[in-house]
């Protein structure tokens, strides 16, 4: 719900319609655009009915679509009334040039740009009437916003160019505009573009251990509790053989180059120690090659590690480790659903650091139930005092299926114990301030829907530590197999980074039972990436 401010107008604002234009469907630019500013949708406006059948309490939204020669032109109108019956219209258009070689190399084509300037118009129009601010990424919803400036980059744009561009055409704040095209520039040297060709058949590992400990709950990943009959686990130990050996024949048979190895989840080390032993061994033995730079492993509960799945971790080279405590607060980690305290995390780390493993990554989470500015403060100088290589801080994003988004909606957990949006804010400022005190760099960029404030989830790193995987998964410009339940397998065309996906099923007695079918689709989707047809 919004409220109108403006000109002395005030009129709370539940929902919204909009008509249905010739040319391009630009329904959910209009939809997701309207989200920003939490106004309820209405659906479409009905054929022939007048501004004046609207209700108080709710505005229309029109868009119309010109061209003239070379250029397009974006009108949007919004039209509400006042509580005084008096009718308020505000509108905002913008002309561009149609896109030369749209589409090419993944440029923006003509329906793109319209539903862009939808959006760019919506949210200049919204802010100018309800005067609120819906965050400091303007119009970019997407997951990934590096990917737009990495196309920037390939065109020849300058730093200056993009920056601008950011500004004007997607409404970013200029310390975003700024830290996303910096973090891009950063990673030019690693991921492939013009000027750094890629390494034919160079590709990543991810495998999937869908278990932990317990679930937290804010977790809307697709991950279960360690099951307690033994014959469940070893229904799925076979299966996920079965994943790997298939994805080691396929890089046997396409002279595949694996770069990084990366076993998440869940929570890999929820295995027992030799179950765990067997995973690795069967991972080391099928992928890690001379090219294998980085083998990452996920310990992020420090209540399913040991000394000895420690040993497991060291002995299979295991170079990365991730230890996601989210916060240093007793009290949060009570409250989240976690079964250890802040001194285990430490003595975990402790242990790790002795074991000779050279990276280690921890991540945080800004938002947290009942978490203030000086408990972030204090869970990053606890951080700081351990010294990792890497970290990893998250804004809270309230996911459906996360027992937390059901807490809130069935009222076991009061709403107002959610730090708001500027408090987050805070957070995250202070976390970027003793990350850079550690002489870290931010190296990689994702956001997510429901993330509190629009804001952004930002990897940090110390020189020549960055995860290799954690930007070739975001900027999607390497061929990722993905084992296991919920995995996926993307494949990059290198010549346009076009990219055909497949995916295992999250649930793991469907990823069991239909193992065969998914292997298949993965075999036949490189193949013909890879140039052999046969399996087509």
């Amino acid at each position: 719900m919004a409220t109108v401010r403006s000109a002395g107008i005030n009129v709370r604002i539940e929902k919204f319609f909009f008509t249905v234009a010739a040319g391009p469907d630009v329904s959910t630019a209009v939809r997701d655009t309207m989200a920003l500013f939490n106004v309820e949708d209405a659906g479409i406006w009905p054929d022939g009915a007048g501004v004046a059948e609207l209700s108080i309490g709710s505005l229309l939204v029109a868009s119309s679509v010109s061209f003239e020669n070379s250029t397009v032109r974006v009108k949007v109108t919004i039209s509400f009334w006042r509580q005084e019956l008096i009718p308020e219209v505000f509108f905002e258009d913008a002309c561009r040039p149609l896109p030369p070689n749209a589409g090419k190399s993944g440029t923006e084509d003509a329906v793109g740009l319209i539903r862009r300037l939808v959006q760019l118009n919506i949210f200049k129009l919204m802010h100018k009437i309800t005067g609120i601010n819906p965050g400091p990424w303007g119009i970019l919803r997407g997951v990934r916003p590096t990917k737009i400036i990495h196309r920037l980059l390939d065109q020849g744009l300058t730093r200056p160019e993009i920056i601008k561009k950011l500004l004007e055409d997607y409404a970013l704040e200029t310390d975003k505009a700024q830290l996303v095209t910096d973090i891009a520039i950063h990673q030019r040297s690693i991921i492939a573009n013009p000027d750094n060709p890629a390494v034919p058949g160079k590709i990543s590992i991810y495998v999937g251990v869908p278990y932990c400990p317990s679930r937290c709950l804010y977790c809307s990943f697709p991950a279960y509790v360690l099951p307690e009959r033994r014959e469940q686990l070893d229904a799925f130990l076979r299966a996920i053989k079965r994943d790997i050996e298939s994805a080691t024949q396929l890089i046997a048979k396409h002279n595949l180059l694996v770069e990084s190895i990366y076993v998440g989840g869940g929570t890999p080390t929820s295995l027992a120690a030799a179950d765990l032993a067997t995973l690795l061994d069967l991972i080391r033995k099928g992928f890690f090659r001379s090219s294998t730079k980085e083998f990452t492993v996920e310990a992020g509960r420090p209540d399913s590690i040991n000394d000895e799945k420690i040993d497991v971790l060291r002995r299979y080279g295991v170079n990365r480790v991730s230890i996601n405590p989210q916060t240093m607060q007793d009290k949060t980690l009570k409250q989240i659903g976690r079964r250890h305290t802040v001194q285990d995390i430490i003595d975990v780390f402790g242990k790790i650091r002795h074991s000779g493993i050279p990276i280690i990554n921890m991540d945080v989470i800004a938002g947290l139930p009942g978490e203030t500015q000086a408990d972030m403060e204090d869970t990053m100088r606890q951080i700081a005092a351990m010294n990792p290589e890497n970290i990893t801080v998250h804004t809270l994003a309230l996911k459906r299926g996360s027992l937390l988004k059901a807490s809130l909606l069935s009222g076991t957990i009061a709403g107002q114990v959610l730090p708001d949006e500027q408090t987050t804010q805070a957070m995250l400022r202070i976390a970027a301030a003793w990350v850079s005190k550690m002489d870290m760099h931010p190296y990689y960029l994702y956001r997510q829907k429901y993330m509190t404030g629009n804001l952004e989830n930002i990897g940090y790193a110390r020189p020549d530590t960055d995860c290799l995987y954690n930007i070739q998964i975001m900027e999607e410009r390497q061929t990722i197999i993905g084992i296991g339940p919920a995995a996926g397998t993307k494949a990059v065309n290198q010549s346009n980074w076009r990219l055909q996906s497949c995916y295992n099923a999250k649930d793991v007695v469907s990823y069991i039972k239909n193992l065969d079918i998914y292997l298949n689709e993965r075999n036949a989707l490189l193949s013909r990436l890879y140039g052999d047809h046969e399996e087509d």
